[in-house]
Parts: C-alpha cells; structure tokens; sequence
C-alpha cells in the first residue's frame, strides 16, 4: 500500500456522522453522494464506551462495513479516537480514576453521548489503570481497522482539553494521581533540589511532597497556582496525546499519519507549540458563524451587529488569525487541518443561526486556505439528529441531496484538487513581522482578575492592525527562539510583557543584537516568572541594556465613558485622561492612541520616539546589529477598539523603519502560497464598496483564476475586481 495515498491530494472531507448512527442505508447512500460532489475523505469517529461495552468484548462492526463501503468507492477514511467517553466498566474497575475538582468533589459525568463535548473531562488518564486500559484498547482498535488500507489518517484527541469549567463548572484535576505526578513533575524541573524551588518560588516546603496546588475559589497570582496550571495544560495534555500516538504508531501496520486537533487555538497561549510536537502533524476545528468578535470591539458596541462588521469578523479573526495561529504553532512543513469545518447553520438548543450562503462558504474557505491550511474536513455531512444540536451544522439539511452551501464547497474542492501538489503542501512563505507569545506569561496573567483578557485583546489587536494594512504576520513562542529563527524576522512584537523570565529577556537581547527590530509595549517585566515585583519595575536585563528608568505607570481613560476594560475606580486620581503620545525622533510625525497604561521612562534624549507632553513615553535603542524599541502604552487594542488612522498610520510607519513591508499597496488585501512552479494568490476585499486594482505579474508569468472567472491582464499585471468581502484566488503559474 501507497500509505500517503490519500495525503498526497487535497482532502476535502466531511464527517459522516455523531453517535447514535443513523440508519446503515442512509450513511451508505451520504457517502456515494459526497463521492460523486468530489469529497475524497469521510470522518469516522469511534466511541470507546460504546466500542468496548464490556472489558474485553469488542464491537467494531460498524465501522468495518462503512470502511469496506468507503473503500469500494475509493474514499478514504480519516478516524477519530473519543477515549473520553470511557466504558462503564472502567468506572467500576477503578472507582479512583475520576478527575477530582478544586474544591475535592469527584467528577461523576458520565452520559453515554458524545453530546455534550464527546464525554469531557473522562478518566484521569494518571491513573495508572485507566492509562494501560486506554492505551491496551486503542492497540485494538487500530490492530483490527488498520487492516483497511483506505484508513488515511488517525486523530487521537477530538477537540484537545477537557473543558471542565465549561461543562461541569470546576477545574481538574487534583486527584492523588495527578497530584503526585504534578509533584514529579516540579521535581525533575528543580533537579530534586527543594531549596532551589523555596529560593525561587519565596517559600519554605521542607519536600516536594508537601507542594500542592491552590485550592481556593479564587484564583490567585502565586507559584502553587500557575505553575499547576501550566503542568495541567502542558504536561499532564501533552503526555496523553504522546501516549496516544506511541500506541497507534505501535499497532499501525501501514505507519500512517497521525494527528490531533484544537476546539480552537487559545491565542496568547503557548499550549499549541507543544501539543503540535506531541503528533506528525496539528489542526484546529473551525465554526466561523459561532461568534463576531470581542465584546470590546467597536462592532459590538450596539444592540444589532452590523452585517458587514459582522461577517469579515468571521473573516479575519475566526478564520484568518485563528488559522495563522495553528499554523504558526505547527511543525515547520508539516501539515495544517481544519479539522472540524462549519457545514451548516450553528444550532445550539433551538437558537438557530444563519443558513450559509455559497458567498458565504466561498469566503470561508478561500480565507481559510490563504492563511495556509491543507486539508479541510466538514462538520457533518447530514443535519444532526441530537436535540442539543439539532438540524445544524451539516452540508446536507436533514432530507434532499443537495444544498446551496454543499455544491459551492464541492466546486471549491474540484478545483483544488486541479492543484492539489500546490494546496495539500505547507506552503504559506514565512512572514517578515512576528508576534512572541510566552505560555509562561499567560498562565500567570491567566489568574489575575484583569490581565488575562487584556493579553488576548491586544494580541489579537496588532493581527488585525497588521492584517488591515496587508503585513503578514507569524507567531512564535518563546521557548522554541533560537538562533535561526531569530535571524528570519525583521521586527519581533511583544505584546502585552508584563511577566517575563531573564532567560526569555535575555533571548530577546540576543534577537536585537543579531539584527532585528524588537518591539516591546508597556513594563517589560514588571513581574518575574515567580509572580513577582521586579525591583524599578522592569526586566533587569532589558533595563540594563535599555539604559533606561521608570518614570511613571499609571492608568488612562478610555475616549468614551462607556467604559470597556477599565477597571472602576477606587477613588480620584488613579487615571490620566484619554490622550495620544506624540511622534518624535523616528516616528516624528505619528501618534498612537494610548490604551490602559501609560509608562514614561527617564532616557537619553537622543533615543526618543514618543513623548506625553515633555515626558519620554517611547525609546528606541541601538543594540548590537539591530534595534530595541520601548513603547509606553499598548497599542493592540487599537486594532479593533477606538480604532483611529493616526494609530494605524503610525504601526505601519514603524514596522517600514524595520524593514517589514506590505505585501500589496491598494485597499485589496493580498496573501500568498508558494509551490515549486505555481503560486495561488488570495486577494480579498474588507471594505464596504466595489474595489478593482492591479497586481504585477512575475516575468513571463500566466494568470487563471482558480475558480474559472475571466482573468484580465494588462501591461504585466492582473487586474481584479471584487466585491465588498468577495475572495477571490489567481493562480500564477510560472515558466
């Protein structure tokens, strides 16, 4: 067998189905159907629970039939594993193996469904038990299937994470289990040297057994709680999903890929990073018509969403940034899934949402294309039958074979696969500008009252301060800087950097000294990696290379009083009015709105970039080959609240002076995939009119349009012409 048979092509797919199944013929009749639209990919999702009723009885009936089926019409099958949802046996067998909340309840959720959330949180896999249990049925599992050759690829984990505080209300887990294994864990990481861990943490534990995590109600910026909550999210997560993968790889007589995939990337974190290195390769679900935005953004400042705000929000940041996110955090050339697709209207308890039109998923999936994906897999193929999702989601509506949304994505998929060696590679070229984000930053961010939000706000603000003025953008963590990477950006933005180690401030050293522009925003460092006030409030290494003090860090109103994120005030005096800081220096001639704190700093006159009246409130310093610019506010939240010219203006402006330019010069915005004789070109239009401009051709270049429009060439250059948030893809094919 060819074991990339189905992974060298472009998989449009579709998920045949949740549990309970319906009926054998009608799932047998769907995937004809789907074979004849063009989708070369059906999902199955097996049920642990359901496939293992009794310890030891195996019940895979089902999906060898749908799998020989798929086979005879030369589909292939891509399986997902729902290990949450545990057998009633391995309740009883190991009555010890449930999470434990916070507060020391034990999580007895249980429901043979996969709704709601495909039995989350499940057993706590440090159990030792439950881990052989799992691991022991998923070796048969893939020993009985692997057998079909049609099986393109496995997924271990459905929409990673255990969502506990959603669904059942509480955190997990803080079981004997997993607390020992947490206490191993702060042990290898402190080299069994518990006064290391008392120096760092300001505590006196006399072992590592007495270390237990905060158990209050409340969260709180200490050790004990975010360094808990970092081995949860990274160690605990990543170990399953590794375990996962070992076990598939061991059972698998073809080695095919494997893979697992995000409910959606929580930008601002680092999880991803890891749990990407833990598979072959990554992916993320992706629903844009869920949600529209922040509730701080300007479009949502009204009672009724604006038709236009609300749709290239769906655009821009539920696809776009979102996409980039998981792509970023990816293997480098590794391939990129949307993994779970929005086929239908979103219906969750009879709130129905919106039928998609074919504008509406030529949209979606141009833009999700663009931001570099490489397989695409629908969320579902027929309407749900499930109450709690009713009638939703699905290509097909619960009767009839055929629909607007599923014929626009079938003629999408067919031309694609005409290009299939272009689109099934990671092929998105590697942005100029980067944004750093510090898994170790949002956690402890993420137990302040405050912070958390305000560091995905303002991430989210310069992606689409960048996005708005056609500047791509990746992202890195901070634990995989080295070296080369540092040497393939020209500007670094570090948003938000109010907790940072040495050891990451020192790497950012390192990035300016070999050439590149670091961006920093407002008190870097102000907390240490230990939850701590850094003396002079900020990073001592940045300080020391800065050459530079504090002058003041004070709060600043918002331009309205309809206060979005401010905090109320506790009394008069502890905000400065709304206001710009003035271009100076190198940026003479900007200004940029002030967003929830203002810094102003004691520096050489000389290094000045902004100013609050005759305050220094912005520095740029010479370091090394490169450069270190300090900014004394943050200016993501321009992005998308107060939103302003002046502000964007003047980010352009400073990213020109980093040498990071705009990919195309008009209002069209232009993002490019690069293949080894082609290239695709995805040219969208944000505005509210009819737009038309040109884009100039490489030498001796020919230009199609992927989906068969006339293509208009003139004096060596395309010109296109699209329609208020119409996508549109040129093909370049080069001699």
């Amino acid at each position: 067998m060819d074991k990339q048979k189905f992974a060298k092509v472009f998989p449009l797919g579709t998920h045949l189905c949740r549990e309970p199944m319906p009926a054998m013929a009608e799932l047998k009749h769907d995937m004809e159907l789907f074979k004849k639209k063009g989708f070369n990919l059906i999902k199955l999702q097996e049920n642990w629970m359901l496939d293992e009723p009794e310890e030891g009885r195996y019940d895979f009936s089902k999906y060898e039939e749908l799998i020989e089926y798929a086979a005879k019409l030369d589909l292939g099958i891509y399986l997902g594993l729902t290990c949450e949802q545990a057998p009633n046996w391995l309740w009883r067998k190991y009555h010890d193996a449930r999470m434990v909340g916070r507060m020391g309840v034990p999580i007895v959720y249980q429901a043979q469904s996969t709704l709601p959330a495909d039995g989350k949180p499940g057993p706590c896999y440090d159990h030792p038990g439950a881990m052989l249990e799992q691991l022991r049925f998923i070796k048969k599992l893939v020993t009985e299937l692997g057998k079909y050759e049609n099986i393109a690829v496995w997924n271990t984990w459905q929409e990673i994470g255990y969502w506990s505080e959603v669904f059942i209300d509480d955190h997990v887990c803080y079981c004997d289990y997993t607390i020992a294994a947490y206490q191993n864990w702060l042990r290898k990481q402190y080299q069994n040297d518990i006064s290391a861990l008392n120096s760092h943490w300001n505590v006196k534990y006399s072992c590592f057994e007495d270390i237990y995590p905060e158990r209050s109600r409340r969260r709180n910026c200490i050790p004990q709680e975010f360094y808990f909550n970092y081995y949860m999210d990274n160690v605990n997560i990543a170990n399953i999903l590794s375990e996962r993968y070992k076990a598939i790889k061991e059972a698998d007589p073809f080695d095919r890929p494997i893979f697992a995939h995000k409910g959606f990337p929580i930008t601002g974190a680092g999880t991803d990073w890891i749990y990407a290195r833990t598979q072959d390769f990554f992916g993320t679900s992706n629903y844009p018509a869920w949600s529209s935005g922040h509730k701080w953004d300007d479009h949502k400042q009204t009672n009724r969403l604006d038709r236009h705000d609300a749709l290239y929000t769906e655009l821009w940041d539920n696809l776009a940034y979102k996409m980039d996110y998981i792509r970023s955090a990816s293997k480098p050339g590794a391939p990129i899934w949307a993994a779970e697709y929005q086929g239908g209207p979103i219906s969750t308890d009879f709130h129905l949402g919106r039928i998609p039109l074919a504008s509406d998923m030529r949209r979606w999936l141009l833009t999700t294309l663009g931001a570099g994906t490489t397989a695409i897999s629908f969320w579902v193929s027929r309407a749900e039958i499930a109450a709690p999702e009713t009638n939703g989601f699905a290509l097909l509506d619960s009767v009839g074979d055929t629909t607007e949304r599923l014929d626009e994505a079938a003629r999408i998929g067919k031309a694609l696969n005409k290009h299939a060696v272009l689109f099934a590679k990671n092929n998105r070229p590697r942005s100029e500008a980067a944004i750093l984000i510090d898994e170790w930053k949002y956690q402890q961010l993420s137990t302040m009252q405050f912070a958390q939000d305000t560091l995905t706000y303002d991430v989210r603000g310069w992606y689409k301060l960048l996005w708005d003025n056609n500047i791509t953008c990746d992202f890195i963590e901070a634990a995989q800087l080295d070296d080369k990477i540092m040497r393939e950006y020209k500007a670094l933005i570090v948003p938000l950097p109010l907790s940072m180690s040495d050891a990451v401030a020192e790497k950012l050293a390192i990035y300016a000294k070999l050439g590149g522009n670091l961006i920093l925003e407002a008190a870097p460092g102000r907390l240490n990696e230990a939850g701590y006030a850094v003396r002079g409030e900020m990073n001592p290494v940045l300080k020391r290379i800065l050459k530079v003090s504090q002058k003041r860090f004070t709060m600043v109103r918002e331009p309205s009083e309809a206060d979005r994120w401010s905090q109320k005030e506790r009394t008069w005096g502890e905000y400065v009015d709304a206001c710009f800081l003035e271009g100076s220096g190198l940026l003479t001639g900007c200004r940029i709105r002030a967003n929830m704190y203002i810094q102003t700093f004691d520096a050489d006159e000389s290094s000045v970039v902004l100013r609050l009246n005759e305050e220094a409130a912005g520095i740029c310093r010479k370091y090394g080959r490169g450069r270190i610019w300090l900014l004394g506010t943050f200016i993501g939240p321009s992005g998308t609240a107060y939103r302003d010219e002046d502000t964007s203006n003047a980010v352009v402006q400073l990213l020109a002076d980093c040498g990071v330019n705009k990919l195309h010069e008009g209002k069209l915005l232009l993002r490019k995939r690069i293949g080894l004789r082609k290239e695709a070109w995805f040219i969208t239009n944000p505005t509210r009119e009819t737009l038309e401009e040109s884009f100039v051709l490489p030498g001796k270049a020919q230009a199609y349009d992927l989906l068969g429009e006339i293509v208009t060439i003139k004096d060596g250059a395309v010109l296109v012409k699209l329609e208020p948030l119409d996508v549109r893809v040129i093909i370049i094919s080069r001699s």
